[in-house]
């Protein structure tokens, strides 16, 4: 992708803008270390100029048929559709995966927006009627709440955005989309298409920046909730700021997932699995495994694992690439902090991600995947998120000892998940362990569209999740009493 020295352009009104910022952020391609472009931090008075937007748009998609706003969610399917290779290639070129990690991108993406076409009828629905006496009837509405905040993350931009937006549109609602300065490339390509597929004006509006954007936007009078995905440190400040402010909050955060794996699990399909959820996307997924519990011991396994590991590094694009980069220079310097520390504190190096570098001279943001055995479910890799290509071994005894680190000794609750052949054990690992998302013999318990994103403790802030959930989060109750004389 060449180079564009133009800073990208906000989305306000059913158009795009330039913005008059004075300071601007500058993106790159990961893979070889080149600036992509810069966005704006945008202004004061134009944030809430794109807000004033919203709440014209809200007027328009709130009375806005349901057949109607399912015909606008298909429009935008099928134009991404049509577009999914541009798609794909954009998030290669400015998030640094490969190009089938973005297709897949693309594909969840999509069936987000079909998810939320199907929502839109459910909503219309509406509630039953209760006759509560012979003269009296009772009847619960659900109604749009109006203009919503919508922070995206790097590590998945526009899965985030599916995640939120569809579904705005599909219940009534409007939205100003602030994304990752990291990864705003994405962004102003979907916006492209739902401008392209005919979102009325004032319906959708995208501002770039950083935190002193999202801070307005959070405190604005007129937004009445926040839609987040990205880190526990910043979720729980949105968090506190939003409920000062009294409004609604979605927050998906950090996680720490451990995944388990018993004797009688099948070796070479759990070893397939384990580097696909350990190292895929560079370990930058939020239903990623982190720490790996081998219960009873397994060096036959861990050394297939160790083995299968050895990744081809390189850009996404070139068909002989088995992971990408991490997504910025910042990203690249915290994981290798991580494998400094875990070598400090003791753990044993399998293999090293430093000592891996791409086939072709690149300059980009490369680490390997990175194996640590002799680990402690104390040490710091075992406990805090990193966030890359870092899988840390640990060993036990009995399953027990599995799900008490589980639940013990992480704050985190968004995914575990378990290999074995044992249907008993399967299932009360499945109900006992404190977390939103398990897999069983999953190595990436990644919920259907139609399925909300499970998260519990430090992972996830607010009373509804993501996706189908957010019909608590975009709208809510009216209770009617009618007595007819």
């Amino acid at each position: 992708m060449t180079p564009d020295t133009r800073a990208l352009q906000n989305y306000v009104a059913g158009r795009f803008v330039d913005s008059n910022a004075s300071e601007f952020i500058t993106f790159y391609n990961p893979a070889f270390a080149e600036p992509l472009g810069r966005v704006p931090v945008t202004p004061r008075e134009e944030v809430s100029a794109a807000v004033d937007a919203a709440l014209y748009g809200f007027e328009t998609i709130r009375k806005m048929p349901a057949t109607e706003r399912v015909k606008l969610l298909l429009r935008i399917r099928g134009l991404m559709e049509r577009d999914a290779d541009k798609l794909a290639r954009v998030l290669v070129d400015n998030h640094g995966r490969t190009y089938s990690e973005g297709l897949g991108e693309v594909r969840r993406s999509i069936e987000n927006v079909e998810s939320a076409a199907a929502l839109a009828y459910t909503y219309a629905k509406g509630e039953n009627m209760l006759n509560v006496s012979p003269d009296v009837d009772q009847t619960l509405i659900r109604e749009p709440l109006g203009v919503f905040a919508i922070i995206t993350p790097f590590n998945i931009p526009l899965h985030a955005w599916s995640s939120y937006v569809p579904y705005a549109i599909a219940l009534g609602c409007s939205i100003v989309l602030k994304p990752s300065e990291v990864t705003p490339l994405i962004s102003n390509e979907i916006f492209r298409i739902m401008h392209e597929a005919g979102v009325p004006e004032g319906v959708v509006n995208l501002v770039h920046g950083g935190p002193s954007v999202v801070e307005q936007l959070v405190k604005h009078r007129e937004v009445k909730g926040v839609g987040f995905i990205g880190s526990t440190r910043t979720g729980r400040l949105l968090y506190r700021m939003a409920a000062e402010e009294g409004k609604r909050v979605s927050i998906n955060a950090g996680a720490k997932n451990y995944i388990v794996v018993m004797p009688d699990a099948d070796r070479e399909k759990t070893v397939g699995a384990l580097v696909s959820s350990f190292f895929g996307m560079c370990g930058q997924r939020c239903l990623a495994g982190s720490n790996l519990v081998l219960v009873g011991g397994n060096d036959e396994l861990l050394s297939r694992f160790v083995e299968a590991s050895n990744l081809r590094l390189g850009y996404g694009m070139d068909s002989d690439v088995d992971m990408g980069p991490l997504v910025s220079a910042s990203a690249l310097e915290r994981v290798r902090s991580y494998v400094e520390r875990g070598e400090a504190e003791g753990a044993k190096l399998l293999l090293d991600g430093r000592k891996n570098r791409p086939a072709k001279p690149l300059k980009g943001y490369f680490i390997g995947p990175t194996i640590f055995a002799d680990v402690s479910p104390d040490m710091a890799i075992a406990r805090e998120e990193i966030f890359g290509p870092v899988a840390s071994v640990i060993t036990c005894e009995k399953l027990d000892e599995a799900i008490e680190y589980i639940n013990k000794k992480t704050p985190y609750g968004n995914a575990a998940a378990i290999f074995t052949s044992n249907a008993r054990e399967a299932r009360r690992f499945a109900l006992e362990v404190d977390v939103g998302n398990v897999g069983i013999n999953v190595g990436i318990p990644q919920p259907m569209a139609y399925f909300p994103i499970g998260g519990r403790r430090e992972s996830f802030f607010g009373g509804a999740h993501s996706r189908v959930d957010t019909i608590r989060f975009f709208t809510d109750h009216k209770i009617i009493v009618s007595r007819w004389q």
